[in-house]
């Protein structure tokens, strides 16, 4: 069953209880690697991150809700390490093509997954398993807003742009979260590469 949207019962203003909530996050994705989502406890949890479960509930009701704020950071880390990329390539490029800059993007994207494989098909799955619909939605949202700022300094036209954007995300996730859901150990990324570049040909054209 679908839970609600994330739900913090308190943010994390001050860096120490930052700190504390990004431990209960590496904690679960280490035990991630020792057995699935539904088989880890609130108790194992904490252990591992080294504080008690009052404190886990001082910022969530439920394990579901770290789930679901983890996935959200995962595609947060994701967005901004492909943002801070494109903005060095503009940097460095005065006379960067459409084509090409996509080819380098995808390629970085490919890459930074690739180097965290499991935890990207662990996502993908917990995502359909744990995030509600208004969830999915923000985390959409974001990544259009990344495309849309990729790609704003070579696209112009709002309406080409908007649509640009929506139909690289649509592409890129698809492609990617696919093969990892069918796949966990999927190892053909050259070629998903190749197939993702195929279908983003026509863009901007």
């Amino acid at each position: 069953m679908k839970n609600p949207e994330i739900q913090v019962r308190r943010r994390p203003r001050q860096s120490r209880a930052k700190l504390t909530q990004e431990a209960l996050q590496e904690s679960f994705v280490r035990l991630l690697h020792e057995h699935s989502a539904d088989k880890i406890t609130i108790r194992e949890i904490t252990d591992l991150a080294g504080v008690g479960l009052g404190t886990f509930y001082e910022y969530f009701s439920k394990k579901e809700d770290l789930i679901a704020l983890t996935i959200f950071q995962q595609v947060k880390s994701n967005a901004e390490q492909l943002k801070s990329y494109a903005q060095q390539l503009i940097e460095l490029s005065t006379n960067l093509a459409l084509q090409e800059y996509l080819q380098r993007i995808v390629h970085f994207q490919l890459e930074q997954i690739q180097t965290q494989q499991f935890l990207w098909a662990q996502t993908f799955l917990l995502e359909r398993q744990i995030s509600n619909i208004e969830s999915y939605r923000k985390s959409y949202a974001m990544m259009l807003e990344m495309w849309r700022s990729i790609l704003t300094p070579l696209i112009q036209d709002s309406e080409q742009l908007q649509r640009s954007s929506l139909n690289v995300q649509r592409i890129c996730y698809g492609f990617v979260s696919q093969s990892l859901l069918m796949e966990p150990e999927f190892d053909a990324w050259s070629i998903l590469e190749q197939d993702i570049l195929f279908s983003l040909a026509t863009l901007g054209g």
